[in-house]
């Protein structure tokens, strides 16, 4: 029988069959002897016996692949699954020991001096949301604003905070927590700043959005900086408690309101030109929180968590030793000693890039590189958002943001709006109306308030010194009269007639007086344009009102730090939303202003429990290197929500107030009820 594995070669030049046989018949391999070995597998079946010039792969004419590729392919494969799985293995781990890391350090000093620093930058950015809502009042008529600049300062505004919670929960998942904080409260406090002194509509208007766009980005970045500090069993009550700061920033702004903006006589005049009033006294003074919080930051450590991401362990190393004596020499305990001595820490190809890419070019080219990179990197975390793991926990989280941020957003509108509503009703309720009266050779020398003159006669009249508040001419006429130092709050003079008459320093100028006839008439010293309201009785109310709204959270706030890790995130979202949704069924039998400042306050009390919550689960959910980028695109589509129901809300104040409950309605029982459906996170390590 032939041996199995002697092969048949053709005979060689000079050469027969029996030789070549003959010479192999030694060793059984005769192919061995004679002809060079070779590679394994390098040749099929099908060529077999070819020669080594002339052999040639008959696959190749139809685009199949030679199995030398396929299996370099395989064993490329092979290798990048391997890497694939000791990466996994070490970022599995990471999570795990960092928690165990968190548990030994303990919760003590450490942690409370970075919650007052944190909490005092939530604090700016809850002043901020209720700055522009005070100031307006008394802006409007500093700047002969109109209804619709009102409406775009406040849009634009909002546009400058989604835009700011974008960029800066982007950033912060890259170049750092801190340093992202520290810019966002820099340009924040600089713009605000700036504004209290801008005179035109046009700078005021390019300031306030710049401080938009700083605040924006404080809300993603304090809760992820904060939490990357906390053990799993303290993160749900401890955020809980940091929300409390938010609720004194509404506090702070609304009692500063109520005690600076009314008090006109306190302005300034720095020249002729420039009119320091109130109102922009009371920017200044809000200014406050930012600035201890930024003198305070700077003495805060950057979150280890995204140290140890972004492979600078090190100095995560020495930040979380520091905190680990720090606590524990706080508790009477300085001599226990911090025993971890490796972390494992991910090295991400993103950094390599950049520091490939860094040393090579100009100063400018390794600046533009290092820039384009980053923005790259941001782009793809955000896009990494969608991956399939993501994607629809993402859906859902998003619709909840949106649902919750435009109820509460658009009911904090609808409430102040409807109460001025009704003040003005209960206001103009009171009107006396004067009709065809006939007044000769008086002087009026005291206020006119809330009054309606119908087709009067008024000849040689003088009015000296006076106010007129809410007056209304209508189809009368003015013959030889005198008006001097008259000063106007909503006062105006309707297809009126008027004669040889003369008006000496009066704010009465043309936008006062509605298709009338004028004949022969003098104006001296006219004050031209737009003048600060005077103090008035219904000021005192809005900001109460706005005083009680944001008091009235504080036991939510307190609820759900002490009940959020007991019953799970979950529960308290739904709860809050659904007994929020209930009391928005109430707001139809809020017929007066008490009953509905009550449920106002109702209201937010209810709601607050589910933004904290609806926080703290956020934070939870995503891994460290996205945890930042995902909170600031869902914070950002909040404040979207925030802008479409503002606007619908505030359409329909002076129509019905059935579509904007029932709309507030159908959102928080959508947003309660899809809750469900987002996993339970009070037992997660932080990934």
């Amino acid at each position: 029988m032939d041996d199995q594995y002697q092969n048949q070669q053709p005979p060689q030049e000079g050469e027969t069959w029996g030789e070549g046989q003959g010479q192999g018949q030694a060793d059984g391999y005769g192919y061995q002897a004679d002809y060079p070995a070779q590679e394994e597998d390098a040749r099929s079946d099908d060529t077999e016996g070819a020669d080594d010039e002339e052999q040639m792969y008959e696959g190749e004419y139809q685009g199949v692949p030679h199995p030398d590729e396929i299996k370099a392919a395989r064993r490329a494969a092979r290798a990048e699954a391997r890497r694939k799985a000791e990466l996994e293995a070490e970022e599995e781990q990471l999570p795990e020991q960092y928690e165990t890391i968190m548990e030994d350090c303990g919760h003590g000093r450490f942690q409370w001096q970075l919650f007052i620093v944190l909490g005092l930058a939530l604090m700016a950015e809850g002043v901020e949301c209720f700055v522009v809502g005070f100031v307006l009042p008394s802006a409007e008529k500093d700047m002969c604003l109109s209804n619709a600049d009102k409406g775009m300062l406040g849009l634009l505004v909002y546009i400058g905070m989604m835009l700011g919670s974008l960029v800066w929960g982007g950033l912060a998942d890259k170049i750092g927590r801190k340093q992202c904080l520290l810019y966002a409260l820099a340009i924040s406090t600089i713009f605000s700043f700036l504004s209290s002194f801008a005179q035109g509509y046009g700078s005021f208007l390019f300031f306030r959005i710049c401080a938009g766009i700083g605040i924006g980005g404080i809300v993603p970045i304090v809760y992820t900086y904060y939490s990357e500090f906390l053990q799993m069993d303290k993160r749900g009550e401890h955020l809980s408690w940091l929300c409390m700061f938010w609720m004194f920033g509404g506090l702070y702004a609304s009692f500063c309101a109520w005690g600076v903006i009314p008090h006109y006589g306190w302005g300034f005049s720095m020249g002729s030109e420039f009119q320091v009033h109130t109102w922009r006294i009371y920017v200044l003074v809000t200014l406050l929180p930012s600035l201890v919080a930024l003198a305070g930051l700077f003495f805060m450590p950057e979150s280890p968590r995204y140290l140890l991401e972004v492979a600078r362990h090190d100095e995560a190393w020495m930040i979380l030793r520091n905190m680990h004596d720090t606590n524990w020499r706080h508790k009477g305990e300085p001599e226990r000693v911090f025993t971890v001595s490796q972390i494992k820490t991910p090295q991400t190809q993103d950094d390599e890039f950049i520091e490939i890419q860094s040393e090579t070019g100009t100063a400018f080219q390794r600046f533009t590189v290092r820039q384009m990179t980053l923005v790259k990197q941001v782009m793809k975390n955000m896009m990494s958002l969608t991956s399939p793991e993501l994607r629809l926990t993402g859906l859902f989280l998003a619709i909840i943001w949106f649902t919750l941020s435009f109820s509460y957003s658009g009911l904090s509108v609808w409430f102040p709006d409807m109460v001025k509503m009704m003040q003005f009703e209960e206001y103009e309720s009171k009107t006396k109306v004067f009709h065809r009266e006939k007044v000769e050779r008086f002087h009026f020398n005291f206020t006119l308030a809330n009054q309606l003159h119908k087709e009067g006669e008024y000849i040689h009249d003088r009015f000296s010194n006076i106010e007129l508040k809410g007056v209304k001419f209508e189809d009368s006429l003015f013959e030889n009269c005198y008006f001097e130092d008259v000063r106007s709050t909503e006062t105006f003079f309707e297809n009126c007639t008027i004669k040889n008459t003369v008006f000496y320093n009066t704010d009465l100028w043309k936008e006062k007086f509605i298709d009338c006839r004028m004949e022969n008439n003098t104006f001296l010293h006219p004050k031209k344009g737009c003048h600060l309201n005077f103090e008035e009785e219904n000021d005192i109310l809005i900001y109460m009102v706005s005083f009680l709204g944001s008091l009235s959270v504080l036991p939510g706030n307190i609820v759900s730090a002490l009940f959020m890790d007991r019953f799970g995130r979950i529960k308290v979202i739904g709860g809050s939303m659904l007994a929020s949704a209930g009391c928005c069924v109430f707001l139809f039998v809020a017929l007066n202003q008490a009953s509905l400042i009550f449920f106002q306050c109702l209201f937010y009390t209810l709601c607050v429990a589910a933004w904290n919550s609806l926080e703290v689960i956020t934070v939870e959910l995503y891994p460290s290197a996205k945890r930042c980028t995902a909170f600031g695109i869902l914070n950002g589509l909040s404040k979207f929500a925030a802008i479409i129901s503002s606007f619908i809300f505030g359409k329909f104040v002076y129509i019905t107030r059935f579509i904007p409950i029932i709309l507030s309605l159908a959102a928080l029982v959508c947003g309660g009820l899809l809750s469900q459906k987002i996993p339970e996170t009070k037992e997660f390590i932080l990934q």
